[in-house]
């Protein structure tokens, strides 16, 4: 069967099994179980019959309290023994009308790993490690700190009613709860269950919801694609990646996607798990996933949004990123200027009937000809042309389990003097040949001397006889544009391609852009003036910038094409009209789902970690953004380094030497190059980044571009002099 033919199929089935009750109006939630009720509780010194969790089992020997249980932090209101590794407790529930139920919630406050039973069936567990009942001084696996003492939201599972189809009963009902400890000498236990019910009619037959209690968006269509996660009731854990499904429902720009409508964009199996670092403590997480197809052992490369096709994917959460989109600006940059930065998607998340509010749908990076385009190293190419690459390696923190392969024989900037540590991303170093890794390290290392030597500036003996200068170039203007606080120093990436492909190291591709464009708080982040490769004498810790940065100003040669390169840009996309009406169109498009967002984040108004800028409503985060950037591109035009008078553009004119028309155009277009005083190459760039045609031309002329054989659509026209793209122009062919 075609696999677009499965997919559509398959969403098609899980929607005629769902809809009788996936889509019911909720009028109102009413809370059946509340944590501080009488349950009844032991604390487990022993194996308990297995029955506990059964409404008939009988708690006659078990003591009774007002939950919740636990010791420490002063939320409990049972307090139990600081030795206990465990607490069960359970507690009695009346349905008076099973049918008036859409949706059931159970609200978990815990620390440090649970498992919920809802009439003898498991319907819930994290932290706690196998499956079936854990012994009674099992330990749990992860360090799970509870939310309400400290102001923030239990953890949050939402059925719908057909899940718990012959488990949720009318009558008498029975909720049991267990939950264990990381360690024995443990400093605290909280143990707080909550159970809510969705009425679909006026009918009150239970009690108020909590204070706290943020009830699910009713969320059935959206201009974005929507993308839906089943992980049948399995939350998301850090590592590894679990089973799941997911479904994106896409029907083209501008049209309306149905929640009841068939996945026609993607269905199938993925593993998936969260990601992040800094991020990974927020309420809305971030998630790696891999598409996976019947058989385990090979990966299920597919396209999404007509993207090139891969296996692995980012679902990003911008929580913190209050306007949403600085990343989606940022790699829509990279692309812009010719370089690959990862697509992006934004889309609205779905995970197990939760609405989850605005996510971006992205690529990871990694090496294949429709990302970063080196080419594949296998674990023999150990000699000649193919030892030299494709190698992806990065400066980032290594809270994610990542290596540091080796150190830098130079330390940061000073005064910062910190450790720069190498670690590779693609391929995996555990994948390589001590061969391949000793040569990637040699090739760096022989950068930096060169960098750091006395002959630095030399055409033949210096650095730039290593480096892909202009992709630092472009690299260091967008860093800069967005006076990003990681910049430089994490999450920065570098790739090298073999000597036959070009062979020398560039910088990129982008990533990380959250906490820019005045959204940090710290090390002058939010102010729109100074340089961000001026980090270390602003800012101590940990990671620093390389020297890179700054050394390579030094160079009059190098500082005069940083230079012309921002002269040049600043006519195109990263002009003043360009910038703002690229933002206003993504703010227009998210109008309605930033309201759905915000009403299940209700963060507008309110401080989130790091932010500079606090606005009330999603209007003024984007006016916010907006006037950052526009002061930040003054003060820039202002201080920018080096002289730049021979491109014919002068240090403040307005005008581009280059002309590109007609524009849009059917067949041909004449690129007019009369104006511009040297020669240069143009090269004619399709949207996925593949070179179309490309020719050497002298000073002040002009040249007809061929578009004969291409399909309708957008391109770019990049117009290169001495090495350094001078200017990017879009071209539509209609």
């Amino acid at each position: 069967m075609p696999r677009m033919l499965l997919k559509v199929q398959l969403s098609i089935l899980i929607i005629t099994v769902l809809s009788n009750n996936s889509f019911a109006q909720v009028d109102h939630w009413e809370t059946v179980v509340n944590d501080n009720e009488t349950w009844s509780y032991i604390v487990p010194n022993a194996s308990t019959s297995s029955n506990w969790i059964q409404p008939s089992f009988s708690v006659a020997s078990w003591q009774t309290a007002n939950g919740g249980f636990g010791f420490a932090d002063g939320d409990d209101n049972t307090i139990i023994p600081t030795s206990s590794v465990s607490v069960y407790h359970r507690i009695d529930f009346n349905i008076v009308d099973l049918s008036v139920i859409a949706r059931v919630i159970l609200n978990m406050d815990y620390d440090d790993g649970y498992v919920a039973y809802l009439n003898g069936v498991e319907i819930s567990r994290n932290g706690i490690g196998g499956t079936g009942q854990p012994a009674y001084n099992a330990l749990a696996t992860i360090s799970h700190e509870a939310a309400l003492y400290q102001g923030n939201y239990p953890d949050q599972i939402i059925f719908d009613i057909a899940d718990l189809n012959g488990i949720l009963l009318s009558g008498n009902n029975t909720l049991a709860i267990e939950t264990h400890n990381q360690t024995a000498t443990s400093s605290d236990l909280t143990s707080r269950a909550f159970l809510s019910l969705g009425i679909t009619d006026v009918s009150n037959n239970y009690g108020p919801t909590p204070t706290w209690f943020n009830p699910p968006l009713e969320f059935t269509q959206s201009n974005l694609p929507i993308v839906i996660l089943n992980t049948d009731g399995q939350n998301i854990p850090d590592e590894p990646k679990i089973d799941a499904t997911m479904g994106i429902i896409y029907n083209g720009e501008g049209v309306i996607n149905q929640l009841s409508d068939p996945m026609n964009e993607f269905f199938g199996d993925i593993g998936i798990e969260k990601r992040g670092s800094s991020s990974n403590g927020f309420p809305a997480a971030s998630y790696s996933l891999e598409t996976r197809g019947p058989d385990p052992l090979i990966n299920y490369n597919v396209s999404i949004f007509d993207w090139p096709v891969d296996n692995d994917w980012i679902l990003y959460a911008p929580y913190t990123d209050k306007a949403l989109i600085r990343n989606v600006l940022t790699y829509h940059l990279g692309n812009a200027t010719g370089r690959w930065a990862p697509r992006t998607k934004l889309c609205e998340l779905v995970i197990n009937g939760e609405y989850m509010g605005v996510y971006v749908m992205m690529e990871r990076i990694k090496q294949n000809p429709g990302r970063v385009n080196v080419d594949d190293l296998l674990p023999t190419d150990t000699l000649n042309n193919e030892l030299t690459g494709g190698y992806i390696i990065k400066i980032d923190k290594t809270t994610g389990g990542e290596t540091v392969v080796w150190n830098s024989p130079y330390t940061s900037a000073a005064p910062g003097n910190g450790t720069i540590g190498f670690q590779m991303h693609d391929p995996d170093p555990l994948m390589m040949h001590p061969s391949q890794l000793q040569y990637i390290e040699d090739y760096v290392t022989a950068w930096e001397d060169a960098l750091a030597g006395p002959d630095f500036m030399d055409p033949v003996l210096g650095y730039r006889n290593y480096i892909d200068v202009p992709s630092f170039i472009d690299f260091f203007l967008i860093n800069e544009l967005s006076k990003n606080v990681d910049g430089y120093r994490i999450s920065t990436y570098l790739n090298k391609a073999r000597v036959s492909e070009g062979g020398k190291l560039a910088a990129g591709p982008l990533w990380d852009f959250n906490l820019g464009f005045g959204n940090a708080n710290y090390c002058q982040g939010g102010q729109t003036t100074g340089w961000e490769i001026n980090f270390n004498s602003l800012c101590g810790g940990q990671w620093q910038n390389p020297f890179w940065w700054s050394r390579m100003l030094e160079d009059s040669t190098y500082s005069h094409d940083v230079k012309c390169r921002w002269l040049a840009l600043r006519q195109g996309v990263m002009s003043n009209d360009y910038l703002m009406n690229y933002i206003d169109s993504l703010a227009t498009i998210l109008e309605q789902p930033a309201i759905r967002h915000y009403s299940r984040w209700p963060i507008l108004g309110t401080y989130v970690w790091p932010n500079n800028f606090i606005g009330n409503t999603y209007q003024e985060e984007i006016d916010y953004l907006k006037t950052w950037v526009t002061n930040r591109l003054t003060w820039m035009d202002a201080n920018m380094f080096g002289t730049c008078n021979d491109l014919g553009i002068g240090e403040n004119s307005s005008m581009s030497q280059v002309r590109v028309y007609p524009n849009p155009t059917e067949d041909n277009v004449t690129v007019d190059l009369s104006n511009l005083n040297q020669s240069c190459v143009i090269e004619l760039i399709s949207p996925l980044g593949q070179l179309l045609r490309r020719e050497q031309l002298p000073s002040n002329s002009s040249y007809n571009l061929s578009l004969e054989g291409l399909t309708n659509g957008l391109y770019f026209v990049n117009i290169y002099t001495n090495e350094t793209l001078y200017q990017s122009i879009k071209l539509i062919k209609k």
